[in-house]
């Protein structure tokens, strides 16, 4: 899943790409505006990350930019600032949340993977198609195999969830225990078991994995 990171302070850059990355996802960095706002137009982002004070165009102006033209990518904006006016601004704009500036990586994580996870099943279509056999309703948490449901356990339906959020990239299973096992103290063999006890419920090849990076669904 990638993400767009908009920052000028080099340290601050390099730091939330190395934590993000580290966590499975895919990170563009700039601390250029104008660079940033071109990429947006140009790639498809699950989040963009704008620091709002960086040359040429600020996080506000892009903001504003890419929802007047139809963009309706999540928005966190990070900031030093802490005048309310300016905090109001954003989210009259459309951003999704503010980090302001200095910030916990942790908080960082849990802000980025719930806002994702938010804007993924914020839509008026239950179903989600995974493939030609199998779809997942995401308002009954129910995995469908023809349209006919398939029985999983309260954490397999966890396991299937965040993959189908992810749907196409590869999370990693120190991702998966810390959202969807909620960092509990498990082993990676607990983890590949409840994937080996998902696929033999649907089909071998229906989560896939790859070595050193993680798994997937589609």
């Amino acid at each position: 899943m990638k993400i767009l990171l908009l920052e000028d302070d080099y340290l601050y850059k390099v730091t939330i790409q190395d934590f993000l990355e580290a966590n499975g996802y895919e990170v563009d960095d700039y601390d250029d505006g104008a660079e940033a706002l071109d990429a947006i137009y140009e790639n498809s982002y699950a989040l963009l990350l704008l620091d709002i004070r960086v040359p040429s165009l600020d996080g506000y102006e892009i903001l504003k930019d890419i929802r007047l033209n139809g963009i309706q990518t999540p928005v966190i904006m990070l900031t030093s600032l802490t005048d309310i006016q300016n905090l109001s601004l954003g989210y009259e704009l459309g951003c999704s949340d503010y980090l302001r500036k200095p910030f916990e990586l942790k908080e960082l994580k849990y802000r980025v993977d719930y806002i994702i996870k938010t804007h993924n099943f914020k839509s008026s279509e239950n179903l989600i198609k995974i493939d030609e056999v199998y779809s997942y309703d995401t308002k009954t948490t129910t995995l469908l195999k023809n349209g006919t449901s398939i029985d999983l356990s309260t954490i397999e339906i966890g396991l299937v969830s965040y993959l189908v959020q992810n749907k196409n990239y590869y999370v990693s299973l120190d991702t998966l225990q810390n959202v969807v096992w909620e960092g509990r103290d498990i082993t990676y063999t607990d983890i590949r078991m409840c994937v080996k006890r998902v696929r033999e419920k649907c089909d071998k090849d229906f989560i896939k994995n790859k070595k050193l990076v993680g798994y997937k669904i589609g």
